[in-house]
């Protein structure tokens, strides 16, 4: 960011220094051929034009430097804000994450967007304000100081008007901005829901719903390009008002003989200038204000939260004990322990904390001695397969999904475990077949064995299941239960949740989450 705006600045200086050099040899030249004969021959003309020619040739070289740098440090910064962003979301313990994500998606995939405008618009003729406008003016009244009283009566009314268009703008951009993020949510909300209102025949009602939530973006995309329209036009005619109230002097006293033909070119060439880079930035500065909207909610999002505290000691090495202290509950190497409780007691949430992703409850739990809240998260989930109530699945194919935390070291005889085998024979690709975001293309079992492959694949030492055979048949059950149990055989730790007697028949321990243990 630093090096960015130095180098702005210095292109910022450049490009004054050659609109100011060309207004001035352009007025020049212009004035000699006028008023003196002799000095249109080619010979007279070729050496200030030839000046004029590289004043103009370096301009537009250095405008397009800046506008290549603009473009660079937007993306530097916005890739910087989105990776922080998603760096302290993806840290916030599951249920934080789900009531803060919809506005961790809007400023990501939508607001910081906007300050693209901000650095590669607004920045740069910010700079260009502040060098060339008063510059020009000190050239200006160089030449005709009634021209630059002129200027100076006209040029304050500019960043007057701004600050009161940015302060009712700043309340449009985070009024539009919790709008996007309301309508977005809805909308995706009804995209989402559109199988099952499909299939109980009520696609009309969220088509219509769909309608409505465009209109209102539309309605709010609207208001926000009026306030635009209706600022850069105020500035607008503030600054050509400037220019010919200059023009006018200057053309008086031109009739009048009261100032050479020189200083009046002169002030009529540089009196746009003026005024140019303020225009610019009153253009800019509506788009920028939301740019700068969607970074404060950035970092109104990233000083707020608080990610899940990492810890940064090794794992221990050998097979996995897991002890629990509320509720009272070991998991150890060989053994599958079934927990289970009442439906909102807390089971999966315990599971959370084993895992170091719900700090609330981490410092209850203790692996191989060291408290879990103290362990590298990274190292520990190495050795961690987790399934959760509903298996992460992501569009691609169904050996990626398979796969997606890592490969298998015998990827059919996990499927086979799962009873994902019989539904790789009915995909029409297998294992190439693509499916959709949370596993659209599947039915809820066929998500079910397919998370199950990939848990009981895996070569973790610990295993965590949450409600393993939901959406499953009495036979596929047995089987999925019979795979589980030879996991924990051959000397893996098996951490169960669940409450129908099958499951909590394959448990060696059986503990209830209100303090009671079942079975030993």
């Amino acid at each position: 960011m630093r090096r960015f705006l130095v180098a702005t600045t210095a292109c910022g200086v450049l490009i004054a220094t050659c609109t100011i050099a060309s207004a001035v040899v352009l007025a020049s030249v212009v004035a000699r051929v006028i008023t003196d004969p002799a000095s249109r021959s080619v010979d007279a003309l070729t050496p200030p034009l030839l000046i004029l020619l590289a004043l103009w040739t370096i301009r537009t070289v250095v405008h397009w430097k800046q506008g290549t740098l603009a473009q660079r440090g937007a993306s530097a910064v916005i890739a910087d804000l989105t990776d922080q962003v998603l760096t302290t979301a993806t840290s916030l313990p599951p249920r934080e994450l789900l009531t803060q994500r919809d506005d961790a998606a809007v400023v990501v995939t939508r607001g910081l967007d906007g300050l693209r405008v901000y650095f590669t618009t607004y920045l740069p003729s910010l700079s260009l304000a502040a060098i060339l406008t008063p510059a020009t003016a000190v050239v200006i009244a160089w030449y005709d100081w009634r021209s630059a009283v002129i200027v100076a009566i006209a040029l304050p009314l500019i960043p007057i008007f701004m600050i009161l268009i940015g302060m009712a703008t700043a309340e449009r951009s985070a009024a539009a901005l919790a709008a996007m993020a309301t309508l977005q949510s809805r909308l995706l909300d009804l995209v989402a829901g559109l199988p099952t209102l499909r299939a109980l025949g009520r696609t009309d009602g969220a088509a219509t719903r769909i309608a409505e939530l465009g209109a209102a973006h539309r309605r709010s995309a609207m208001a926000t390009m009026r306030i635009a329209f209706l600022s850069a036009l105020v500035l607008e005619l503030l600054a050509t008002l400037g220019v010919a109230l200059v023009a006018v002097g200057v053309g008086m006293r031109l009739v009048y003989g009261d100032m050479t033909l020189t200083a009046g070119l002169t002030a009529l060439l540089l009196a746009p200038e003026v005024f140019w880079p303020l225009r610019r930035v009153g253009a800019a500065f509506h788009s920028a204000q939301d740019g700068k909207t969607a970074v404060q909610a950035a970092f109104r999002f990233i000083d707020t939260q608080k990610p899940a505290p990492g810890g940064s000691l090794p794992v221990p090495e050998g097979p996995v004990t897991v002890c629990v202290t509320d509720p009272p509950l070991t998991a150890s190497p060989g053994h599958v322990t079934v927990l289970t409780g009442p439906n909102g007691i807390g089971k999966s949430t315990l599971l959370q904390s084993i895992l170091g992703l719900d700090s609330s409850g981490a410092d209850n739990v203790v692996v191989n001695g060291v408290g879990v809240a103290d362990l590298d998260r990274t190292q520990w989930w190495a050795k961690v397969a987790w399934l959760a109530q509903r298996p992460v699945l992501i569009p691609g194919t169904v050996q990626e999904n398979l796969e997606l935390f890592g490969p298998l070291p015998d990827l059919e005889a996990a499927c086979r475990a799962a009873c994902f085998d019989a539904v790789l024979a009915t995909l029409p690709d297998g294992l190439q077949t693509t499916i959709g975001r949370g596993g659209v293309g599947l039915s809820l079992g066929q998500r079910q064995r397919l998370g199950l492959a990939r848990v009981l694949g895996s070569p973790a030492s610990l295993l965590l299941f949450d409600e393993p055979t939901a959406h499953l048949d009495g036979p596929t059950e047995a089987r999925v239960l019979e795979a589980i149990a030879r996991r924990a055989d051959a000397g893996a730790t098996v951490l169960v949740v669940g409450h129908r007697d099958p499951v909590l028949s394959i448990g060696d321990a059986v503990v209830d989450m209100r303090g009671v243990r079942v079975a030993s």
